[in-house]
């Protein structure tokens, strides 16, 4: 008996693209165990329109309900064999979440992994310290529920930035997180150019908050060009 054709539905040459669709389903994505179907699941509509674009799919955005807190979030689900073995191949699996470790991701595209990681569940936040004058604080955070995936990618950062960050335990997730100097650094890694495809509020976010704060002209020089 013959077995299942394998479909080609979706380019695995890597782009930028492509590393950013992947950083989304590192982080909000979903492998069945039947070796053929994913999802994208957000809460985040336009999220899931950028991975589409991505990918060069169009399938139906349906939505599913928590069963934490009951919320509906928005996914999209689609069968491609060819992409789920590609998938395995660098080091996403089914039931991944507390478990992943080690992505092969080429470092050309490691930054637009980054990214797609950082849009699916990384986080940014500023305040000013009270215990120094006009003191002004920001941290960039990638979070991960796996310990060996966050040392992933800390050490990937590392060796590509020789910028270290620092890991925390919160709540059975861990925290990679960088402060003011170091944020500098990968920021605009990420954000290389105005037109790379990103969550725009998050971007937002961390560049209106950037330009508004920053009073070192250096600083500001450095992110300027990615300003939208």
């Amino acid at each position: 008996m013959a077995g299942i054709k394998p479909t080609c539905r979706i380019k695995t040459e890597w782009a930028p693209k492509l590393a950013y669709a992947i950083g989304l389903i590192t982080t909000d994505g979903n492998l069945s165990k039947d070796g053929r179907h994913m999802e994208l699941t957000s809460k985040d509509l336009g999220q899931l329109k950028n991975f589409q674009k991505c990918l060069g799919i169009k399938v139906k955005i349906g939505y599913k309900t928590s069963g934490y807190s009951n919320k509906k979030y928005s996914r999209v689900q689609f069968g491609d064999i060819n992409f789920y073995r590609f998938l395995i191949s660098i080091g996403l699996m089914p039931a991944k979440t507390k478990i992943m470790g080690e992505l092969n991701i080429p470092d050309k595209y490691f930054f637009d992994f980054l990214r797609g990681h950082f849009d699916g569940d990384g986080t940014f936040y500023s305040y000013f310290d009270p215990r120094w004058k006009s003191s002004y604080m920001f941290y960039t955070v990638f979070l991960s529920a796996s310990k060996d995936h966050i040392l992933w990618l800390r050490k990937t950062i590392n060796s590509l930035l020789k910028i270290k960050g620092h890991i925390n335990l919160h709540r059975g997730v861990y925290q990679l997180k960088y402060a003011k100097t170091e944020s500098l650094i990968v920021l605009p890694k990420m954000y290389y150019n105005p037109n790379v495809i990103c969550l725009r509020r998050k971007k937002l976010k961390v560049y209106k908050s950037l330009a508004k704060n920053l009073t070192n002209y250096a600083d500001v020089v450095k992110l300027e060009t990615t300003l939208p």
